[in-house]
């Protein structure tokens, strides 16, 4: 089944208060229908329920740039927009970087007859979320892009179904009473990559977006067959992926650990996915708190992108062999190399230009990537907004 929180607890709360009723049919088809009605008094009747949030960081709110421990735990997160939009008393157990067994290990045991309402994201970590992305963002001739994506589906086709098996069990009957909503996960591209930090092919974008279509496939298959509840994001997610005009997921940025994950508009389409409307009013009353947040981030500057290249170890003896066996000039990386360690930015700027031409003219390429305009170099200040 595929249903949001909303339509679980309208069903649910409709089945309570009118015990006549000798069929759910009614109710389920009716369930959209009659939503906002109950909005109201099924407000009254959740206030202090016991909603635990599991997961990994696409539920702890990374990508808000809002850290509040180790774990991140953002009070942007989709789990706290949801609480906040429906009163609901929130245990926040996500944690950056959890897997499967993390969840099994260090989460589940907050669960109990008691518990009302779980949400959770899992799986992305288990297939190699972070190193397979940061593989195919190298540049062509030192990246196995492929290879690190066959890996990640040898995972999600061999041990992962156990994995989805044991948790969402373990969940069901912790919590035998919850309205229970596993998610997937967005696409991450569109097919264009308008960073100067990375050096994605259309090729290796699309390869990346149908490995997520089948992990997500996975989840809902499991979680289903466990009993749970699954929403699909990526309809909502569709036309706001990394370099999209109103992007929901960040691209390439800093600090690293933000990057490719949902910014805050993304968490509050996250939550209305899990629960239709909880993100908008979660975020209106928590930016009534707080005041309204400034621009996230903008185009990474000439300099913070040099360095991130700079990072990648390009003119390393290893990454110079690899450059020199796949026909790349190692002279012109060098070159590069000079260029992106200049203090001025139109010089380093020139070199990720430089860079960019060798990775576009690669076999993965496909005669080039639309990346970025062509009206200029990447910008030397971030912009005011």
């Amino acid at each position: 089944m595929v249903h949001s929180l909303v339509n679980i607890v309208v069903t649910r709360s409709a089945l309570v208060h009118t015990p006549a009723m000798s069929s759910r049919r009614p109710l389920i088809a009716l369930a959209g229908a009659v939503a906002l009605a109950l909005l109201a008094p099924l407000q009254t009747q959740a206030a202090g329920s016991a909603y635990v949030a599991l997961g990994d960081s696409f539920s702890a709110g990374t990508g808000t740039r809002a850290p509040t421990d180790g774990c991140y735990r953002s009070p942007y997160g989709y789990p706290a927009l949801i609480a906040e939009a429906r009163a609901l008393e929130l245990d926040y157990q996500a944690c950056s970087g959890a897997d499967t067994f993390d969840v099994l290990a260090n989460q589940v045991g907050a669960l109990g007859e008691d518990t009302t309402y779980v949400t959770m994201t899992v799986g992305g970590n288990d297939v190699g979320f972070s190193p397979v992305v940061t593989e195919c963002a190298l540049p062509w001739w030192i990246s196995d892009c492929y290879g690190a994506i066959g890996q990640s589906r040898s995972i999600l086709t061999g041990a992962l179904p156990g994995r989805f098996d044991s948790v969402f069990s373990a969940v069901a009957s912790k919590a035998p009473n919850a309205a229970v909503v596993v998610g997937g996960y967005p696409r991450l591209f569109n097919g264009q990559d308008c960073s100067w930090a990375t050096f994605f092919s259309r090729r290796e974008m699309r390869a990346l977006n149908a490995a997520t279509d089948d992990l997500d496939a996975l989840i809902q298959q499991r979680s289903t067959a466990n009993g749970l509840d699954y929403v699909d994001p990526r309809p909502a997610f569709d036309d706001h992926a990394v370099c999209d005009d109103e992007e929901w997921i960040n691209g390439f940025t800093f600090p690293v650990g933000e990057s490719f994950h949902p910014n805050r508009a993304g968490h509050e389409a996250y939550a209305n996915v899990f629960w239709p409307g909880a993100g908008t009013t979660g975020l209106n009353r928590l930016e009534a708190q707080r005041g309204p947040h400034k621009a996230e981030s903008g185009p990474l500057r000439t300099g913070s992108a040099a360095q991130a290249v700079l990072d990648m170890d390009l003119t390393s003896p290893s990454n110079l062999r690899q450059a020199r066996a796949a026909g790349v000039s190692t002279a012109q990386i060098r070159v590069a190399e000079r260029e992106l360690r200049s203090a001025d930015p139109t010089r380093q700027a020139r070199g990720l230009e430089r860079l960019h031409r060798l990775d576009d003219s690669g076999p993965r390429g496909f005669g080039g990537s639309p990346r970025r305009p062509s009206t200029g170099p990447v910008r030397d200040a971030e912009p005011q907004r």
